[in-house]
């Protein structure tokens, strides 16, 4: 099936509204997943209105939740979702964090209570069109085994940066620290597809490329411990730090439910003019040249295929499984 994005966004909007979710978060939400879809970005696009109906239809999001912004301090600002889903809570502290960042030099966001279930590159590249640097993490529940074990203890926790490239793309990576993002193993299930071994284990410890084993099983990290102690890392940033749950705790808070993970979310904002003071210019001239010589050596930046899509989308619309968009029909109650 081929759509515009303007039908994307309003699919995703009557399929929520529909179900309960109040306007607003329904538009914050819509926003994303058509980012997603226009991205190339399937396992964020569309696909995603499965997961927030489900938990919708479940009674765990609060569905007219109103997001409670705090000034906790010059440099941060904390919103609490009201267990809402995280787009509006963080639409409605974005531009607290981006003022303060650009005053101050460094500026945090905290999200408390949300339901998040989208990529993290949404939020960074509008913190880098502001002209700033942007980091973001964020838990989930702990599918993902510690590099050693065969037990689940992380999420899936990814994290997001952006650099601000004034005049054309922002450098963008945003990556789970497992070894695939969950929805990727979700949508090889749904396809019949094997998935690749090093990505899960199944739930005796033992490698698979079953997608079904592996959702129940445990997920990997990439790179060992690497990944392993990143993944620990944004558990303690993303949650205790913040005062929020772990991915153990978002699990255990689901009961049972095997909804979208209820958690916390840190956003960090950077201002490199004033980081930079009198060699800002020349920071970003450096920044510039390392990036020219990623490209000459053929190459390509993060997110560059993600970019391409773009360009694509906003001609000739997106395309998306017969399967898939008559699913969602049956959702939007079309």
């Amino acid at each position: 099936m081929r759509l515009s994005l303007a039908e994307v966004f309003r699919l995703g909007v009557d399929t929520l509204t529909h179900n309960g979710l109040a306007r607003d978060h329904a538009e914050s939400i819509a926003r994303v997943i058509t980012a997603g879809q226009r991205d190339e970005c399937h396992s964020h696009g569309l696909y995603r209105l499965i997961s927030c109906v489900d938990a919708i239809r479940k009674g765990k999001v609060v569905l007219d939740a109103v997001p409670e912004v705090e000034e906790v301090s010059p440099a941060i600002t904390r919103v609490d979702a009201g267990f809402g889903f995280s787009q509006l809570a963080f639409d409605r502290g974005l531009g607290r964090l981006i003022e303060n960042a650009q005053s101050i030099g460094i500026a945090a966001l905290v999200v408390n209570n949300c339901y998040h279930f989208s990529a993290l590159w949404p939020e960074v590249e509008r913190i880098a069109e502001a002209g700033l640097v942007g980091l973001a993490m964020t838990p989930s529940h702990s599918w993902v085994a510690p590099a050693g074990g065969g037990k689940p203890v992380f999420g899936t926790n990814p994290m997001a940066f952006a650099w601000p490239r004034p005049g054309q793309h922002p450098y963008v990576f945003d990556f789970a620290t497992s070894a695939a993002a969950r929805g990727e193993i979700e949508l090889h299930r749904r396809a019949g597809k094997k998935i690749p071994l090093g990505w899960a284990v199944d739930a005796s410890g033992a490698p698979t490329d079953d997608a079904e084993a592996a959702l129940n099983g445990a997920m990997l990290t990439f790179g060992g411990h690497k990944g392993s102690a990143l993944a620990a890392m944004i558990e303690l940033m993303g949650g205790a730090l913040i005062g929020d749950m772990t991915s153990a705790d978002s699990q255990r808070f689901d009961e049972g439910a095997q909804v979208t993970p209820c958690h916390g979310e840190l956003i960090l904002a950077f201002n490199p003019h004033l980081l930079g003071g009198a060699k800002a210019a020349q920071g970003a001239q450096s920044a510039e040249a390392m990036f020219d010589s990623i490209r000459a050596q053929g190459a390509r930046l993060p997110s560059q295929r993600r970019f391409e899509a773009r360009e694509r989308a906003q001609q000739d619309g997106v395309e998306l499984p017969e399967g898939l968009y008559r699913d969602i029909l049956a959702l939007s109650g079309r």
